[in-house]
């Protein structure tokens, strides 16, 4: 590798070699063959002739492409391009000089949009697929930590403030919920994905008109022939002279979607981890500050929080193309899209392979939690103990205001003074509640303040959730790998 020029950080440090490979070089050219490969396949299968009604395309002109479809001649295609300024219409040349029997049919009746828009929603297609699988295996691992931990009481907050308890397990069901929203987009997105064909230059399919002598019929078969042969169920029914810049734009929103789902699970894990109550994984031989030896920082939630902001933001490259667009085409749209769409793939594969890591390795200190929860529990539960000692013929308005002032002094103790939460000492020591301490006690264990969390936790992850992971089990077993 070269040190003396830029060198993308999504690609050193963020997304994986199979996510890279997608949007590399081979996978394009290669595709680009393919394609050439299934024009003329369709075209041969046409019966299209030249003039004197001899078939134009052989079996043996397809072999031929068909026998260099990998091993691309890139330094041929990158001095013509040189030359040209064209970089379709240069790999046209380069594989013409692999293949010169083929030569005069390849790209027959095309413009450089069959190659490179056909691509695009192929490789975009196949990087779902991978954003797919990654995206299962962060719901698993949550699963798993869910059911692990839907007993295990903890104070809610709301506002950040200590609100009504639930338990942990609860709140992860929080985050695979969304997680499934966008599992639900994600598997819209591929099942809506078509071709544009090969509509020539303005999607008109007038030179292959011209090819085929008038015949409609004929040419009307040609998108389903290519789509078919690539691996697709249809392609787009009309077109200018590329597909609607809006599919960018729609794939795009579904991978920002998945961002602002990870971007809220680092959040919650890093005030979490402030709290000390649950931590990200961290390694033995990790460092946390370079300064302050003894700190464990969030580094892998705060690298997901930096990279959700990135595709949260780039999703809105392909919404600005898609709405400037000039009738057929434009060709402001090709820069940013060859920047925007990759980059948007690239960084959201990294957000799921850190997701993945701290969600299979999250570290729940129980003890903390339970100190937490006691400092706040005896105001959570005077609404009980007020009930019981109204059943013991207290009177409820005088309770009531009693516990009023006995939270205010309490509240005080622990914020002015710093000490412990006296609450219960307060009451018991009061003999209108006519309780003692130990009956006080008696009444804050946890979980008989989460309500139905343990059970909404199974419900959810049971019926919803489970029956999910079941159909994609072939695809469970996913480990991230964190370069950084």
């Amino acid at each position: 590798m070269s040190n003396d020029r830029y060198v993308s950080p999504l690609c050193e440090r963020y997304a994986s070699s199979e996510m890279q490979y997608i949007f590399s070089p081979d996978m394009k050219f290669k595709t680009w063959r393919r394609l050439w490969i299934a024009l003329a396949e369709t075209e041969k299968e046409l019966n299209l002739t030249d003039e004197n009604g001899n078939p134009r395309i052989t079996d043996a002109q397809i072999d031929e492409l068909k026998s260099h479809i990998d091993d691309i001649n890139y330094d041929v295609a990158k001095a013509r391009e040189k030359e040209v300024r064209h970089d379709v219409m240069s790999h046209v040349y380069a594989y013409g000089q692999q293949c010169p029997n083929a030569a005069g049919i390849i790209h027959l009746g095309a413009t450089s949009c069959y190659v490179g828009d056909n691509t695009d929603v192929i490789i975009m297609t196949e990087a779902m697929k991978l954003v797919r699988n990654k995206l299962i295996n962060v719901i698993n691992a949550l699963s798993e930590f869910a059911i692990k931990y839907k007993d295990l009481p903890t104070l809610a907050f709301t506002h950040f403030q200590p609100a009504q308890p639930t338990t942990v397990g609860k709140r992860a069901t929080l985050w695979i919920e969304e997680l499934l929203l966008d599992l639900s987009d994600l598997d819209y997105m591929i099942s809506q994905q078509k071709l544009l064909g090969s509509k020539g230059t303005t999607g008109t399919q007038a030179s292959f008109l011209e090819l085929f002598n008038g015949d409609h019929e004929t040419v009307a078969k040609i998108d389903g022939k290519i789509a078919e042969k690539m691996g697709f169920k249809e392609c787009y029914p009309v077109s200018g002279q590329t597909y609607s810049r809006k599919v960018d734009t729609r794939v795009l929103n579904v991978l920002s979607g998945i961002a602002q789902s990870a971007h809220k699970f680092s959040n919650d894990i890093r005030l979490l981890q402030h709290l000390k109550e649950v931590e990200e994984p961290f390694e033995k031989n990790q460092i946390g500050s370079s300064a302050m030896a003894y700190k464990r920082n969030p580094m892998r939630s705060e690298r997901i929080a930096s990279l959700a902001n990135y595709v949260i933001v780039d999703s809105l490259n392909p919404a600005i193309t898609a709405a400037t667009q000039w009738f057929e085409r434009t060709l402001d749209d090709s820069a940013n899209k060859r920047i925007s769409v990759p980059e948007a793939f690239l960084a959201i594969d990294g957000i799921l392979d850190l997701y993945l890591n701290v969600a299979s390795g999250l570290v729940v200190y129980d003890k903390v939690i339970y100190k937490h929860f006691m400092t706040e529990i005896p105001f959570m539960a005077t609404e009980n103990i007020m009930m019981d000692a109204v059943k013991a013929g207290g009177n409820r308005q005088e309770l009531h205001e009693k516990i009023r002032q006995y939270s205010m002094e309490a509240g005080l103790e622990v914020k002015q003074k710093g000490n412990d939460n006296n609450l219960v000492d307060l009451i018991a020591n009061d003999p209108m509640f006519n309780m003692t301490k130990e009956e006080i006690v008696a009444k804050l264990e946890p979980i008989n303040y989460v309500g139905r969390a343990p059970k909404q936790t199974e419900e959810f992850i049971n019926g919803v959730v489970k029956p999910i992971l079941d159909a994609n089990k072939d695809i469970l077993g996913i480990t991230a790998t964190i370069n950084v």
